[in-house]
């Protein structure tokens, strides 16, 4: 029988599967391309030089034994690296590299019109000369550790985040992904870490991006040809931070190329820092080999703030600003703003705007006014114990039926309902829903909440049950 570039490396493929992980495998192996077989040389199509010097690097013994064993002992190797197109160059970029002197494996010398041998990576911030350019961190030097005060809600995820600081890549929060509601400090305690480490070790590569700046930037990539070096570039940053990560749901794209960015990142030492509204069970729309990775280090919590860190937090506050404000005053605040520490800070700045334009004194009342103003604003988070109850009343069941096991259409449906406004007004995780709703897990209240989305669209009837729950749920 005779071989063929494909058969051949089928079978290097088969033997290489059984010898390494299989998302080592997925990863670095089912991207490759048989392209020629000539004599005892294979020549296989890579995606980008990283990619095969990483393979070089780490697979090279693998790929000598493989082809050996189908190829005999003149067995040699040629790589053909297929790189993104220039823009109006229709011909696609390719260049031979022979494999390296550690393979034994010698390569063909084949002469193909290459215009750039070691094309510059290009920088998504518009850097050029990324090799010799000091790449800009996008941190904010004001949301540092000083301002990000400890307390029980925030503990775990401010001490592995200075753990982090201390020693990037060397630790086991790798990913250190920082999960909590809107308003909490995810964003500051993201930034705080990077400014620790730039501090802490100047010459490494930092680098804050949002995950909807970093879509936009891939995007371009797409458009302009030139995604293996917006790939490259991310690959060469020590410290990565993506700030809302639950942006990419739903992109397919944008997931592959961060899947890709974030293997070699990790698998190189580097450090990668996370934040998301929503812990990784309760993302939606994310590919399970993200998900995976997301889970490899630390996920940690920020939870709403207690009394005496809201306390601690307008005293800070105030100290920062230079600004003195009677006792009761910041009781009144801390008592009445709970859940948000972004709102907190922000009637504080009002305030004292107020007190200083109109040259009021800082006042129990001026602050009771700011705080009103501020709590109407501001969607009522309502409790899961109320969201049962309305939600039984306007069924006529009790609330132990409406968590009981049985299968019956109507009860079946207020529960799905009252899981599906629990997801959308409190801030509670889909397995703390599950949990308080009849010992449900997390998988039963997505499916709910998809459930009640569908029959919105088709069910007149059950249209007006959405409508009319939701208008006695925000009265």
């Amino acid at each position: 029988m005779n071989k063929t570039a494909e058969s051949v490396w089928n079978n290097c493929l088969a033997f290489i599967e059984d010898n390494i992980t299989s998302q080592a495998y997925k990863t670095w192996f089912e991207p490759i391309k048989a392209v020629k077989l000539a004599d005892s040389a294979l020549s296989i199509q890579v995606p980008s030089k990283f990619f095969y010097e990483w393979l070089e690097e780490h697979y090279v013994k693998i790929l000598k034994v493989a082809l050996t064993k189908e190829l005999g002992p003149k067995a040699k190797l040629v790589y053909i690296i297929r790189m993104e197109n220039t823009y109006g160059n229709k011909q696609p970029f390719t260049e031979k590299i022979p494999s390296s002197n550690r393979s034994n494996m010698q390569s063909q010398e084949v002469d193909v019109p290459v215009k750039n041998k070691s094309p510059e990576l290009k920088n998504p911030f518009v850097i050029p000369g990324i090799r010799n350019v000091k790449i800009e961190s996008q941190l904010n030097p004001n949301y540092n550790f000083e301002n990000f005060l400890e307390g029980d809600s925030n503990r775990l995820a401010r001490s592995a985040g200075l753990a982090v600081a201390n020693k990037p890549g060397g630790t086991s929060f790798n990913p250190l992904l920082i999960f909590g509601g809107v308003g909490l400090g995810k964003t500051h305690l993201a930034h705080a870490i990077g400014v620790d480490i730039k501090d802490k070790y100047p010459e490494k590569t930092v680098l804050y991006i949002s995950a909807e700046k970093f879509t936009q930037q891939y995007i371009e990539s797409v458009r302009k040809n030139n995604r293996n070096d917006f790939i490259h570039f991310y690959q060469i940053i020590d410290v990565l931070i993506v700030d809302d990560i639950q942006l990419f749901s739903g992109k397919a794209g944008t997931q592959d190329v961060f899947f890709h960015v974030f293997n070699h990142l990790h698998q190189n030492g580097k450090q990668v820092i996370l934040t998301s509204d929503k812990a990784p069970v309760d993302m939606i729309d994310i590919e399970q080999r993200l998900l995976s990775r997301f889970k490899w280090g630390l996920s940690a919590e920020l939870n709403h703030p207690d009394y005496d860190t809201r306390v601690a937090i307008i005293e800070n506050k105030l100290y920062r600003d230079g600004v003195e404000m009677p006792g009761e005053i910041i009781e009144f605040l801390a008592n009445n703003i709970k859940t948000n520490i972004r709102e907190l800070e922000g009637a504080i700045i009002s305030l004292i705007a107020h007190s200083s334009f109109n040259k009021k004194e800082i006042t129990i009342e001026l602050a009771r006014k700011i705080v009103e103003n501020y709590v109407k604003h501001t969607k009522r988070e309502v409790s899961i114990d109320y969201i049962q109850k309305v939600v039984s009343d306007y069924f006529q069941m009790d609330v132990d039926t409406l968590q009981s096991k049985t299968r019956k259409r109507h009860i079946v449906q207020a529960r799905q309902l009252a899981m599906f406004f629990a997801k959308k007004y409190t801030k509670a995780s889909l397995a703390s829903i599950g949990s308080q709703i009849g010992q449900r897990d997390h998988a039963t209240v997505l499916h709910a909440c998809k459930t009640v989305d569908n029959l919105s669209s088709t069910d007149k009837q059950f249209r007006k049950y959405v409508e009319d729950l939701s208008k006695k749920l925000t009265l």
